[in-house]
C-alpha cells in the first residue's frame, strides 16, 4: 500500500498549483468584465452628448459582461472547490502529524436515527446513537474508551458529510456486528481504500467542508401523510389563476388605456377596471383561505430540503461508480431501483425549494398573487413528495452506509501498517500481537495479549502511571474496531465476537446525586448484568438450536460475550472491602463466561488470582528510578509487580518524605 504522506503532499500540491492558476484566470476575468462596463457606459455617454453613436450598441457590451458574468461564477465555484480540495489534503497531512484533534466532526451524528439491519446497517429503528453526553449514563463503553468528543476515534476516522453517515460509522463504533458482516465491510473498505479521488470528491461537494445534511428531518418529511390532497382547492386554485391571471392584463390595457397608449372604447375601459377590482378581491380571498395549506407545505420543504443540493452531489458522485466488493455493488445497486436517478428526484426538489425561497421576491410576490402561483408551486412539491419521498430514506440510509465504509477507507490508507483482525466462532478469546493505542503516535508502545480459557482474566499491576489504564483502554478500542470493520494497530488480532463492559472512566455526578463509588457499582453491576445475560442466552440458544446461536438471525440473536476492562476496581472504599468485593466481581464474571483485564496497584488484590486457579494471571507494567526521575517502559511482564511508586513520586515533586 503507497505511503500516504507523500500521496497527500503531492496531490495537495497540484491542487494549490491549479487554485493558483484558477485566481489568475478569475482575475482576468474580472478585469474584462469591467472593461465592459466601461464600454457600455462610454456608449451610452455618447449616445447622450450627441455623439451619434447608435443605441444598438449599448446591448453588445451588456450581453459580454452578463456571459462573463456566468463565466467567473464557474470559474469561483471552481476555485472554491479547488481551496475545499487543499484543506482536505491539509486536513489528512494533520492527522498524519498528530495535530488533527479539535478539528473534525465529534458527535453531531446524535440527533440522527438510523434502522439497523442484519446485513449492517445502523441503529435500531427508534434509536439514536449515543452522543458526548448522553453516553456516560447508558453506554458501556463509549465515555471510557474516548469514542466521541473532540480527540476522539470518531473524529479521527469520520469523514461522513451527512447526519445518516455519521450515524452510521457511530452505530458502528457503539455495536459490535457479526463476523460474517465484518468480513463484508473489509472487503467494502479495502477496494474503497485505494479510490483517492471518490474520497476527496465527496469530501469537497457543498459550500462548506464542515456542512453536514440533516438527513432525519428529510426523511421524516419524505415519509409524512399528505398536506395538500384537497382536489376542490387544486381545481378552485386552477380557475383563479385564470382569473387572475385575466385581471393582470385587464389591469394592464386599462392603465396604456389611461395613458393613451391604448385605444379603447369607454365601456370597454370600464368593464376592464371593474373586472380588475373584482377579480382583484376575489383572488386575495382565495389567497387567505389557502394560506394555511400552502405555508404548511413550504415550512416542510424549506426545513427539510436545506443542503439538498449537498446530498444531489454525494448521490450523483457515487452513481458514476462501478463496484466489485459484493456489499458496494448491493448498496450501489439500490440507487438504479425506480428508474430517474436519485440524484436527478433531488435535484429537482432542491429547484423547488429554491423556488420556495424566491417568493419572497418582490416581483414573484406581484406576479405571484395574480397566478396563484402558491398553490401550484405547493402541488407541485407534494406531487414530488408522494412521487419520491417515501425512497428518501434507502437513499439516505444508502449515503450513510457508503460515507461509514469512505470513512474507514480514509483512515486504513492512512495506517498502512495496521492490519485487519481475524474474527472467530467458539469459546470466548481475545490474542493480540503487538497491539497499540491508534490515536498515540509513534511513540507508542505494543504489547502482546492473550485471553482465553487460560487464563480467562489478567490482574494488572503496577504503579501510578505506568499505563496500566493505557492499555485497557488500548484493548477496548482494538476489540471496537475490529468488530466495526476497521483494521488495528497490531501485528495480528483474532478474536471472538465480544461486547465490550469497561469501567475506567467513572466519575461522581452532583445532577444524579451519585458519589463517584455509587457510579462504579452502577456499572460494574451493569457489566455483570450483561455477563449473565450473554451466560444465559447463549445456553437457552444452544438448547434451542443444538448449538451456537450467537450470530444467527436478528430475531434469535443472543447477548455476546463480555470483554471486561475495570481500572482500579473499587479504589473508593477501605482494603478490606475492596479485597472482597473486587475478588466477588471478577470471580462472577469468569463465572459466568466473561473474559478480560483489572488493574490495581493495590498489591493485596493480587490475591485475587489465588482463587481462580489457571483461569487468571498476574502481569505487570515495571518503572525505575533514573537521576532522580521515574521513568517507565510500558512493556506489559508476566508475574505480580513487587513494589508501588507513590512515595517516589511524592520525592520526584518535592516532598519531604
Amino acid at each position: 500500500m503507497d505511503d500516504p504522506r507523500p500521496v497527500y503532499t503531492e496531490r495537495r500540491a497540484a491542487r494549490e498549483a491549479a487554485r493558483r492558476a484558477t485566481e489568475r484566470r478569475h482575475r482576468r476575468l474580472g478585469n474584462l468584465r469591467l472593461l465592459c462596463v466601461g464600454a457600455a457606459a462610454a456608449v451610452g455617454i455618447g449616445i447622450v452628448g450627441g455623439a451619434g453613436y447608435s443605441a444598438w450598441w449599448v446591448p453588445a457590451p451588456l450581453v459580454v459582461v452578463f456571459l462573463l458574468g456566468v463565466r467567473l461564477d464557474l470559474v469561483e465555484a471552481e476555485l472554491a472547490r479547488l481551496r475545499r480540495a487543499t484543506d482536505f489534503y491539509d486536513r489528512g497531512l494533520a492527522r498524519l502529524d498528530g495535530t488533527w484533534a479539535g478539528t473534525g466532526e465529534r458527535d453531531d451524528y446524535s440527533a440522527e436515527s438510523t434502522e439497523s439491519t442484519a446485513s449492517g446497517g445502523s441503529t435500531a429503528s427508534g434509536e439514536s446513537p449515543d452522543s458526548a453526553a448522553s453516553a456516560s449514563t447508558g453506554h458501556l463503553y463509549a465515555v471510557d474508551l474516548d469514542l466521541f468528543g473532540s480527540g476522539s476515534l470518531f473524529e479521527r476516522i469520520s469523514a461522513a458529510r451527512t447526519r445518516r453517515g455519521m450515524a452510521t460509522l457511530a452505530a458502528w463504533l457503539l455495536r459490535p456486528a457479526p463476523p460474517d458482516v465484518v468480513r463484508a465491510r473489509q472487503t467494502a473498505v479495502d477496494e474503497l481504500t485505494p479510490n483517492l479521488d471518490l474520497r476527496e470528491d465527496l469530501a469537497v461537494l457543498g459550500d462548506d467542508t464542515q456542512a453536514a445534511i440533516d438527513t432525519r428531518t428529510l426523511a421524516a418529511w419524505g415519509a409524512a401523510p399528505p398536506a395538500f390532497d384537497s382536489v376542490a382547492l387544486l381545481a378552485a386554485g386552477r380557475i383563479a389563476s385564470v382569473a387572475g391571471a385575466l385581471a393582470l392584463a385587464a389591469g394592464v390595457a386599462y392603465l396604456l388605456a389611461a395613458g393613451r397608449s391604448l385605444d379603447l372604447a369607454d365601456g370597454v375601459r370600464s368593464f376592464l377596471g371593474w373586472y380588475f377590482v373584482v377579480a382583484v378581491a376575489a383572488v386575495a380571498v382565495f389567497q387567505r383561505r389557502a394560506m394555511a395549506t400552502t405555508e404548511a407545505v413550504f415550512k416542510g420543504v424549506s426545513a427539510a430540503a436545506r443542503d439538498a443540493d449537498l446530498l444531489a452531489g454525494v448521490l450523483a458522485r457515487l452513481e458514476d461508480e462501478r463496484f466489485r466488493a459484493p456489499r458496494l455493488a448491493e448498496l450501489r445497486a439500490r440507487l438504479d431501483a425506480g428508474g430517474q436517478s436519485p440524484s436527478r428526484q433531488v435535484r429537482r426538489l432542491n429547484r423547488l425549494a429554491d423556488q420556495v425561497d424566491s417568493r419572497r421576491n418582490a416581483f414573484a410576490r406581484l406576479l405571484g398573487f395574480f397566478l396563484i402561483w402558491d398553490i401550484h408551486l405547493a402541488h407541485a412539491v407534494e406531487r414530488w413528495r408522494l412521487a419520491s419521498g417515501p425512497a428518501l430514506g434507502g437513499w439516505l440510509e444508502t449515503v450513510g452506509e457508503m460515507e461509514a465504509l469512505a470513512s474507514l477507507a480514509g483512515y486504513r490508507f492512512e495506517r498502512p501498517t495496521d492490519t485487519w483482525p481475524e474474527l472467530v466462532d467458539g469459546a470466548p478469546r481475545f490474542e493480540a500481537e503487538a497491539l497499540a493505542h491508534p490515536l498515540l503516535g509513534a511513540e507508542a508502545v505494543a504489547n502482546d495479549i492473550r485471553l482465553a480459557g487460560e487464563p480467562q482474566v489478567l490482574v494488572v499491576s503496577g504503579s501510578n502511571m505506568s499505563g496500566k489504564s493505557t492499555l485497557l483502554r488500548t484493548i477496548g478500542i482494538g476489540a471496537v474496531l475490529a468488530q466495526a470493520g476497521a483494521p488495528v494497530r497490531a501485528r495480528r488480532l483474532r478474536m471472538s465476537p465480544l461486547e465490550v463492559g469497561a469501567s475506567i472512566r467513572i466519575t461522581d455526578s452532583l445532577l444524579d446525586g451519585s458519589s463517584r463509588f455509587h457510579a462504579e457499582i452502577t456499572r460494574l453491576h451493569a457489566i455483570l448484568t450483561r455477563a449473565s445475560e450473554s451466560a444465559t442466552g447463549e445456553a437457552t440458544a444452544a438448547a434451542s438450536t443444538g448449538g451456537s446461536a450467537r450470530h444467527g438471525d436478528e430475531g434469535t440473536r443472543v447477548p455476546l460475550p463480555v470483554l471486561f476492562l475495570i481500572d482500579e476496581c473499587l479504589h473508593g472504599t477501605n482494603s478490606h472491602d475492596r479485597l472482597i468485593g473486587a475478588g466477588a466481581v471478577v470471580e462472577g464474571l469468569v463465572e459466568r463466561g466473561a473474559i478480560g483485564l483489572v488493574t490495581t496497584h493495590d498489591l493485596a488484590l493480587l490475591r485475587i488470582t489465588e482463587a481462580l486457579g489457571r483461569r487468571a494471571a498476574n502481569v505487570h507494567f515495571r518503572d525505575y528510578l533514573s537521576s532522580g526521575r521515574l521513568r517507565f517502559d510500558y512493556k506489559l511482564r508476566a508475574g505480580a509487580v513487587e513494589k508501588g511508586n507513590a512515595l517516589e513520586l511524592m520525592r520526584s515533586v518535592g516532598f519531604d518524605i
